[in-house]
């Protein structure tokens, strides 16, 4: 008996930190787990005893990549058991702040996480010593993105100016209408960019999943709807807790996420969404998935790239349609009267939907609070994926192995402060 073991170390090109230990006997995997080795952040202890209007600045803390998707779960679900009603506009400027954060994320992943994967490269710096025009069209989309949640949330990284009841500050007209050139050159690249992602070579990885996102019947879901699975599944947010239930496993310090009734996986994020809303696509978003090679149903997790692609179309003609009918709300922000009770609510974050529960006092301050986040609600279908991945590419070199397992991994693009630096991988053959 022979044992082969590899140790890679911690690598960026995903956020947080996490290992994957896999052990193989005769060709079979005996043992394979996700590590989550960050130690807990504490975040949901750290809101109790608050008051509710200190929310909107201490959850975006929980993540830099994503904070908008914190802050607007959380301000809707208060707002809902407030009964406030905020003022006209608040709504779709909200809206066009996750177009910002959809925009500023999707770019992120596809060019300078992802496709060094796929492209054989280590990093993206290598990627744009050889394709820096590419590479250079891409920084300024995503610069387009953070400069457009700047605008509107007084800063790109933890947004200021959201509030429960609407925005301290709303933007002027002429300062969002001074994106529109920009969204417009933007949009034009997008067809061209999903050709690129068209021909990148991926491995076939064809496997069932149960996906879930939120579902709207107007619009395609960023920030309000109801809930939904490719496994016929309808659900809110009310009753989120009862569909879905976290457990917890010895080898992470992130809950996995599982279907309460069967203790199945799910999977959330831009390829669930795109499944359950193709309908909703706009013009130039749906030629970009099917440029991309993207139709419905599509269960392989390595069409997330061309989903990313197209979501990316959608933040950006729905920004172009929000700042061409934008007038600045008034007044800014609704008055608020906190009372007692359950503030739940449900928001797609770029990485899938982020459920947000509060239990507050009449006074206003925060009893208890459950966030749980699209990675963590993605990690178990992530071993899984792994399970059914790796018996198909044992017989890769180790270095191989380590590459393609970091892809399966990365194609979710984890959030492992949110639950990742991965990989360290070790593998144990005998």
């Amino acid at each position: 008996m022979t044992h082969r073991s590899v140790e890679v170390p911690v690598i960026a090109r995903v956020e947080g930190e996490g290992a994957l230990h896999l052990k193989v006997k005769d060709d079979q995997i005996v043992d394979l787990r996700l590590e989550i080795y960050e130690p807990p952040r504490f975040f949901e202890a750290f809101l109790a005893g608050r008051h509710f209007s200190e929310v909107p600045d201490i959850v975006p803390r929980i993540c830099g990549i994503c904070p908008v998707a914190y802050q607007m779960s959380a301000v809707h679900g208060l707002e809902r058991l407030f009964r406030t009603q905020v003022p006209e506009g608040t709504r779709e400027l909200r809206r066009l702040l996750y177009c910002g954060e959809w925009i500023e994320s999707h770019i992120l992943h596809v060019f300078l996480l992802a496709a060094p994967d796929f492209l054989g490269y280590d990093n993206a710096i290598e990627l744009a010593k050889d394709e820096p025009a590419l590479v250079k069209m891409a920084l300024d989309i995503k610069r387009l993105g953070n400069e457009l949640m700047a605008a509107i949330g007084g800063r790109e990284i933890h947004p200021v100016s959201p509030r429960v009841g609407g925005f301290s500050k709303a933007p002027r007209r002429k300062d969002l209408a001074a994106f529109l050139p920009r969204l417009e050159w933007a949009l034009g690249q997008m067809p061209g960019i999903a050709d690129v992602v068209a021909g990148l070579p991926m491995p076939p990885f064809d496997r069932p999943a149960e996906m879930v996102s939120m579902v709207h019947s107007d619009e395609y879901p960023m920030n309000e709807g109801d809930l939904a699975s490719t496994g016929g599944r309808a659900f809110d947010a009310v009753t989120f807790e009862q569909v879905s239930r976290e457990v917890h496993v010895e080898h992470s310090n992130a809950l996995h996420s599982v279907m309460a009734d069967t203790g199945t996986p799910y999977f959330v994020g831009p390829l669930a969404r795109i499944n359950l809303n193709a309908d909703r696509l706009p013009p130039v978003a749906r030629e970009c998935a099917a440029r991309a090679g993207l139709s419905v149903p599509e269960p392989d997790p390595f069409f997330s790239m061309a989903a990313r692609v197209a979501e990316t179309a959608v933040a950006i003609e729905e920004a172009i349609r929000i700042i061409g009918a934008y007038e600045p709300p008034e007044p800014q922000m609704a008055d608020v009267v906190p009372q007692a009770g359950r503030a739940v609510w449900v928001t797609e974050a770029p990485r899938g939907i982020l459920y947000h529960r509060y239990d507050v006092n009449e006074d206003g301050t925060i009893r208890e609070a459950k966030i749980v986040p699209p990675t963590a609600q993605n990690l178990r279908h992530m071993e899984e994926d792994l399970r059914r991945f790796v018996p198909g590419v044992l017989d890769r070199p180790d270095e191989e192995l380590t590459r393609l397992c970091e892809m399966v991994v990365r194609n979710y693009d984890p959030c492992i402060s949110c639950a990742t630096h991965f990989l360290r991988l070790d593998i144990e053959r005998s």
